[in-house]
């Protein structure tokens, strides 16, 4: 069976009401407004209701996905984990009257920008549905928790707030909203909302060819069903070669056998058109049997004649029974065609899932190596500053040994200080035992070890 799969992000370039009420009246059954941006504060409440069934308290058959039962309070934290520290930066550098206070308020505030992002995605329509029950609609919870973690690999600069599956329509669709960011910002904050850098007219294109391979993937997975996606493209199709079959030679020499044994059976036809006329004037032209009425004299070469045209005609019904027998045998070959036509492209279907995700893991495998290079280099810096500190202590030891052996007025001088390291950790037991060099001495680092404070200052 084809499913229909459909993405929808929505706009503000749509608010008609005529294009309202295509949304409220769209073929899957749903009343979710597609075209809907989410531009203030304000659009997000109305979304927040609409998608949490608050209006009239039903959730009975939603299921959240991703988030709280607030998705007015989840975007207000998702902008605070995003953007808080971004915006901190801005302002230290910004005389106070361009200072930010709240970034969620500000993008509010401004025509300019959307406040966050809503994505629907649904497979199956009303048709569909309407046969199904709510346990069998129920397993696409799992297909559409795939779906958001599809999303996210996808589009890693779109940052999901809420995802929530509604049951209470008759197709089971689920809600995203989320925030689209542009990273390195030369002007205003480093990190800033971007919805039109993150979704363009093509990478949206691109991202629903990928989510619908993807979704279908997890659908049969999860239903244990081998349906396939009806064409998004208008136009032709797209045919797989009959060559590519596996009993495509099979065919093919059955379709030529057939087209000759047309060709003889249309030969023979022609035959006993010719002979039909002359069959005809022979049985008109017998002549009776003197004293016999029912009786009929037939000459020998008339005979042969009539002889000849019944071997024809047995040999024309031959043909078409040749023929009927080839027909039935194409119909099961078409038959075949088409089952083998679904499974590849079944096939191909999964074949493409397992392509993106391997993608995926590449692309996250490559990334991991370079955050990899990057962590091995802030460790060799790290290991190259203990050395160096490590050796300016060793260096401080010595200067302290040095003092120490000196004349009284010297180790007076320098011993307050070496035992303040001690006290601070720089230098530890074994190194101030070697600075000060008496037992007595000794005595006191002992007392000193067990009081002394463990924070380490350098």
């Amino acid at each position: 069976m084809e499913l229909v799969y459909s993405l929808h992000l929505g706009s503000d370039k749509n608010k008609k009401n005529s294009v309202r009420a295509s949304a409220k009246n769209n073929v899957s059954g749903t009343t979710s407004k597609s075209n809907n941006a989410i531009q203030n504060a304000k659009q997000l409440s109305r979304v927040d209701k609409h998608n949490y069934r608050k209006y009239d308290n039903n959730q009975e058959d939603i299921c959240i996905v991703r988030g709280t039962n607030s998705l007015y309070e989840d975007v207000k934290q998702l902008y605070l984990d995003l953007f808080e520290e971004s915006k901190i930066k801005y302002n230290e550098k910004q005389r106070e009257t361009r200072k930010i206070n709240d970034y969620f308020s500000h993008i509010s505030d401004n025509a300019k920008n959307d406040l966050a992002c809503e994505l629907i995605i649904e497979l199956g329509n009303k048709k569909y549905w309407d046969t199904k029950d709510m346990d069998f609609k129920k397993k696409m919870t799992n297909v559409y928790k795939k779906q958001v973690e599809d999303l996210e690999m996808l589009v890693p600069n779109f940052k999901i707030a809420s995802a929530i599956i509604h049951y209470d329509e008759t197709s089971p669709h689920m809600h995203i909203v989320g925030v689209p960011i542009k990273e390195k910002n030369k002007y205003g904050m480093e990190l800033q909302v971007g919805k039109s850098d993150v979704f363009t007219k093509d990478s949206l294109k691109v991202l629903q060819d990928k989510m619908r391979t993807l979704c279908i993937e997890e659908f049969n997975k999860e239903y244990g069903l081998d349906n396939i996606l009806k064409k998004k493209r208008k136009g032709r199709n797209n045919d797989f070669l009959v060559s590519e079959m596996d009993n495509y030679s099979e065919m093919q020499e059955a379709i030529e056998k057939h087209q000759m044994n047309l060709e003889k059976a249309n030969e023979s036809s022609k035959d006993l058109d010719k002979n039909t006329n002359e069959i005809k004037d022979i049985v008109n032209d017998l002549k009776n049997v003197p004293l016999t009425k029912n009786s009929y004299i037939l000459k020998q070469e008339d005979k042969d004649k009539l002889v000849e045209y019944l071997d024809k005609v047995d040999k024309t019904n031959n043909d078409y029974k040749t023929i009927q027998d080839l027909s039935v045998s194409l119909k099961d070959i078409s038959t075949e065609l088409s089952e083998s036509k679904e499974t590849i492209k079944i096939l191909k279907q999964s074949n493409d899932a397992l392509e993106l995700r391997n993608i995926n893991l590449k692309t996250e495998n490559s990334k991991l190596k370079e955050k990899n290079k990057t962590l091995q280099k802030e460790l060799d810096n790290i290991k190259e500053l203990f050395e160096k500190i490590k050796n300016k202590i060793n260096n401080l030891y010595h200067f302290f040994v040095d003092k120490m052996w000196g004349n009284k007025e010297k180790r007076d001088k320098y011993y307050p200080v070496a035992y303040e390291l001690y006290g601070k950790n720089i230098l530890d037991e074994e190194q101030i035992r070697g600075i000060l060099g008496t037992k007595q001495r000794s005595a006191e680092i002992d007392r000193e070890s067990k009081s002394r404070d463990d924070d380490f200052e350098l």
